[in-house]
């Protein structure tokens, strides 16, 4: 019976164990000396744990539009700072500003949201600067 017992927790836990993530921290994915300010138009917003993610279409250099996604604080803390989904809706035009990804990729780590009519969002970020840890 203890086997049987045994096996049935193992079986009936796996899943939690095969879904969990591990989480990561700024500084293994961003680069806090390279701040970025992006300006364009929202293409897709997920208020999802561990983070929210934004994505914007963003003109390069050459005009090409580039799709980049933007790396928010989890849901819960975008919401105790009165950001929710529908603060940031597709097809509004925005200015980002955050940390570039290290990998070179078009990610970055959002500080602030600016919003057409002038009102500023904080995304929740885990940079040091927006933990009050650091002074720049």
């Amino acid at each position: 019976m203890k086997g049987i017992c045994g096996t049935a927790i193992f079986i009936t836990l796996l899943p939690l164990v095969v879904c969990a993530s591990p989480h990561h921290s700024f500084a293994a994915e961003y680069d806090a000396d390279k701040p970025i300010t992006l300006k364009g138009t929202i293409t897709r917003v997920d208020f999802v744990n561990p983070h929210s993610w934004l994505y914007m279409n963003v003109k390069d250099a050459n005009g090409k539009l580039v799709n980049w996604a933007i790396e928010m604080g989890p849901p819960n803390g975008l919401i105790r700072r009165g950001v929710h989904k529908d603060s940031v809706p597709v097809g509004l035009e925005v200015t980002v500003e955050g940390y570039r990804a290290k990998d070179g990729t078009p990610t970055a780590n959002g500080m602030t949201i600016l919003l057409p009519d002038g009102r500023q969002l904080f995304a929740a970020s885990s940079a040091p600067v927006a933990q009050g840890t650091e002074q720049r």
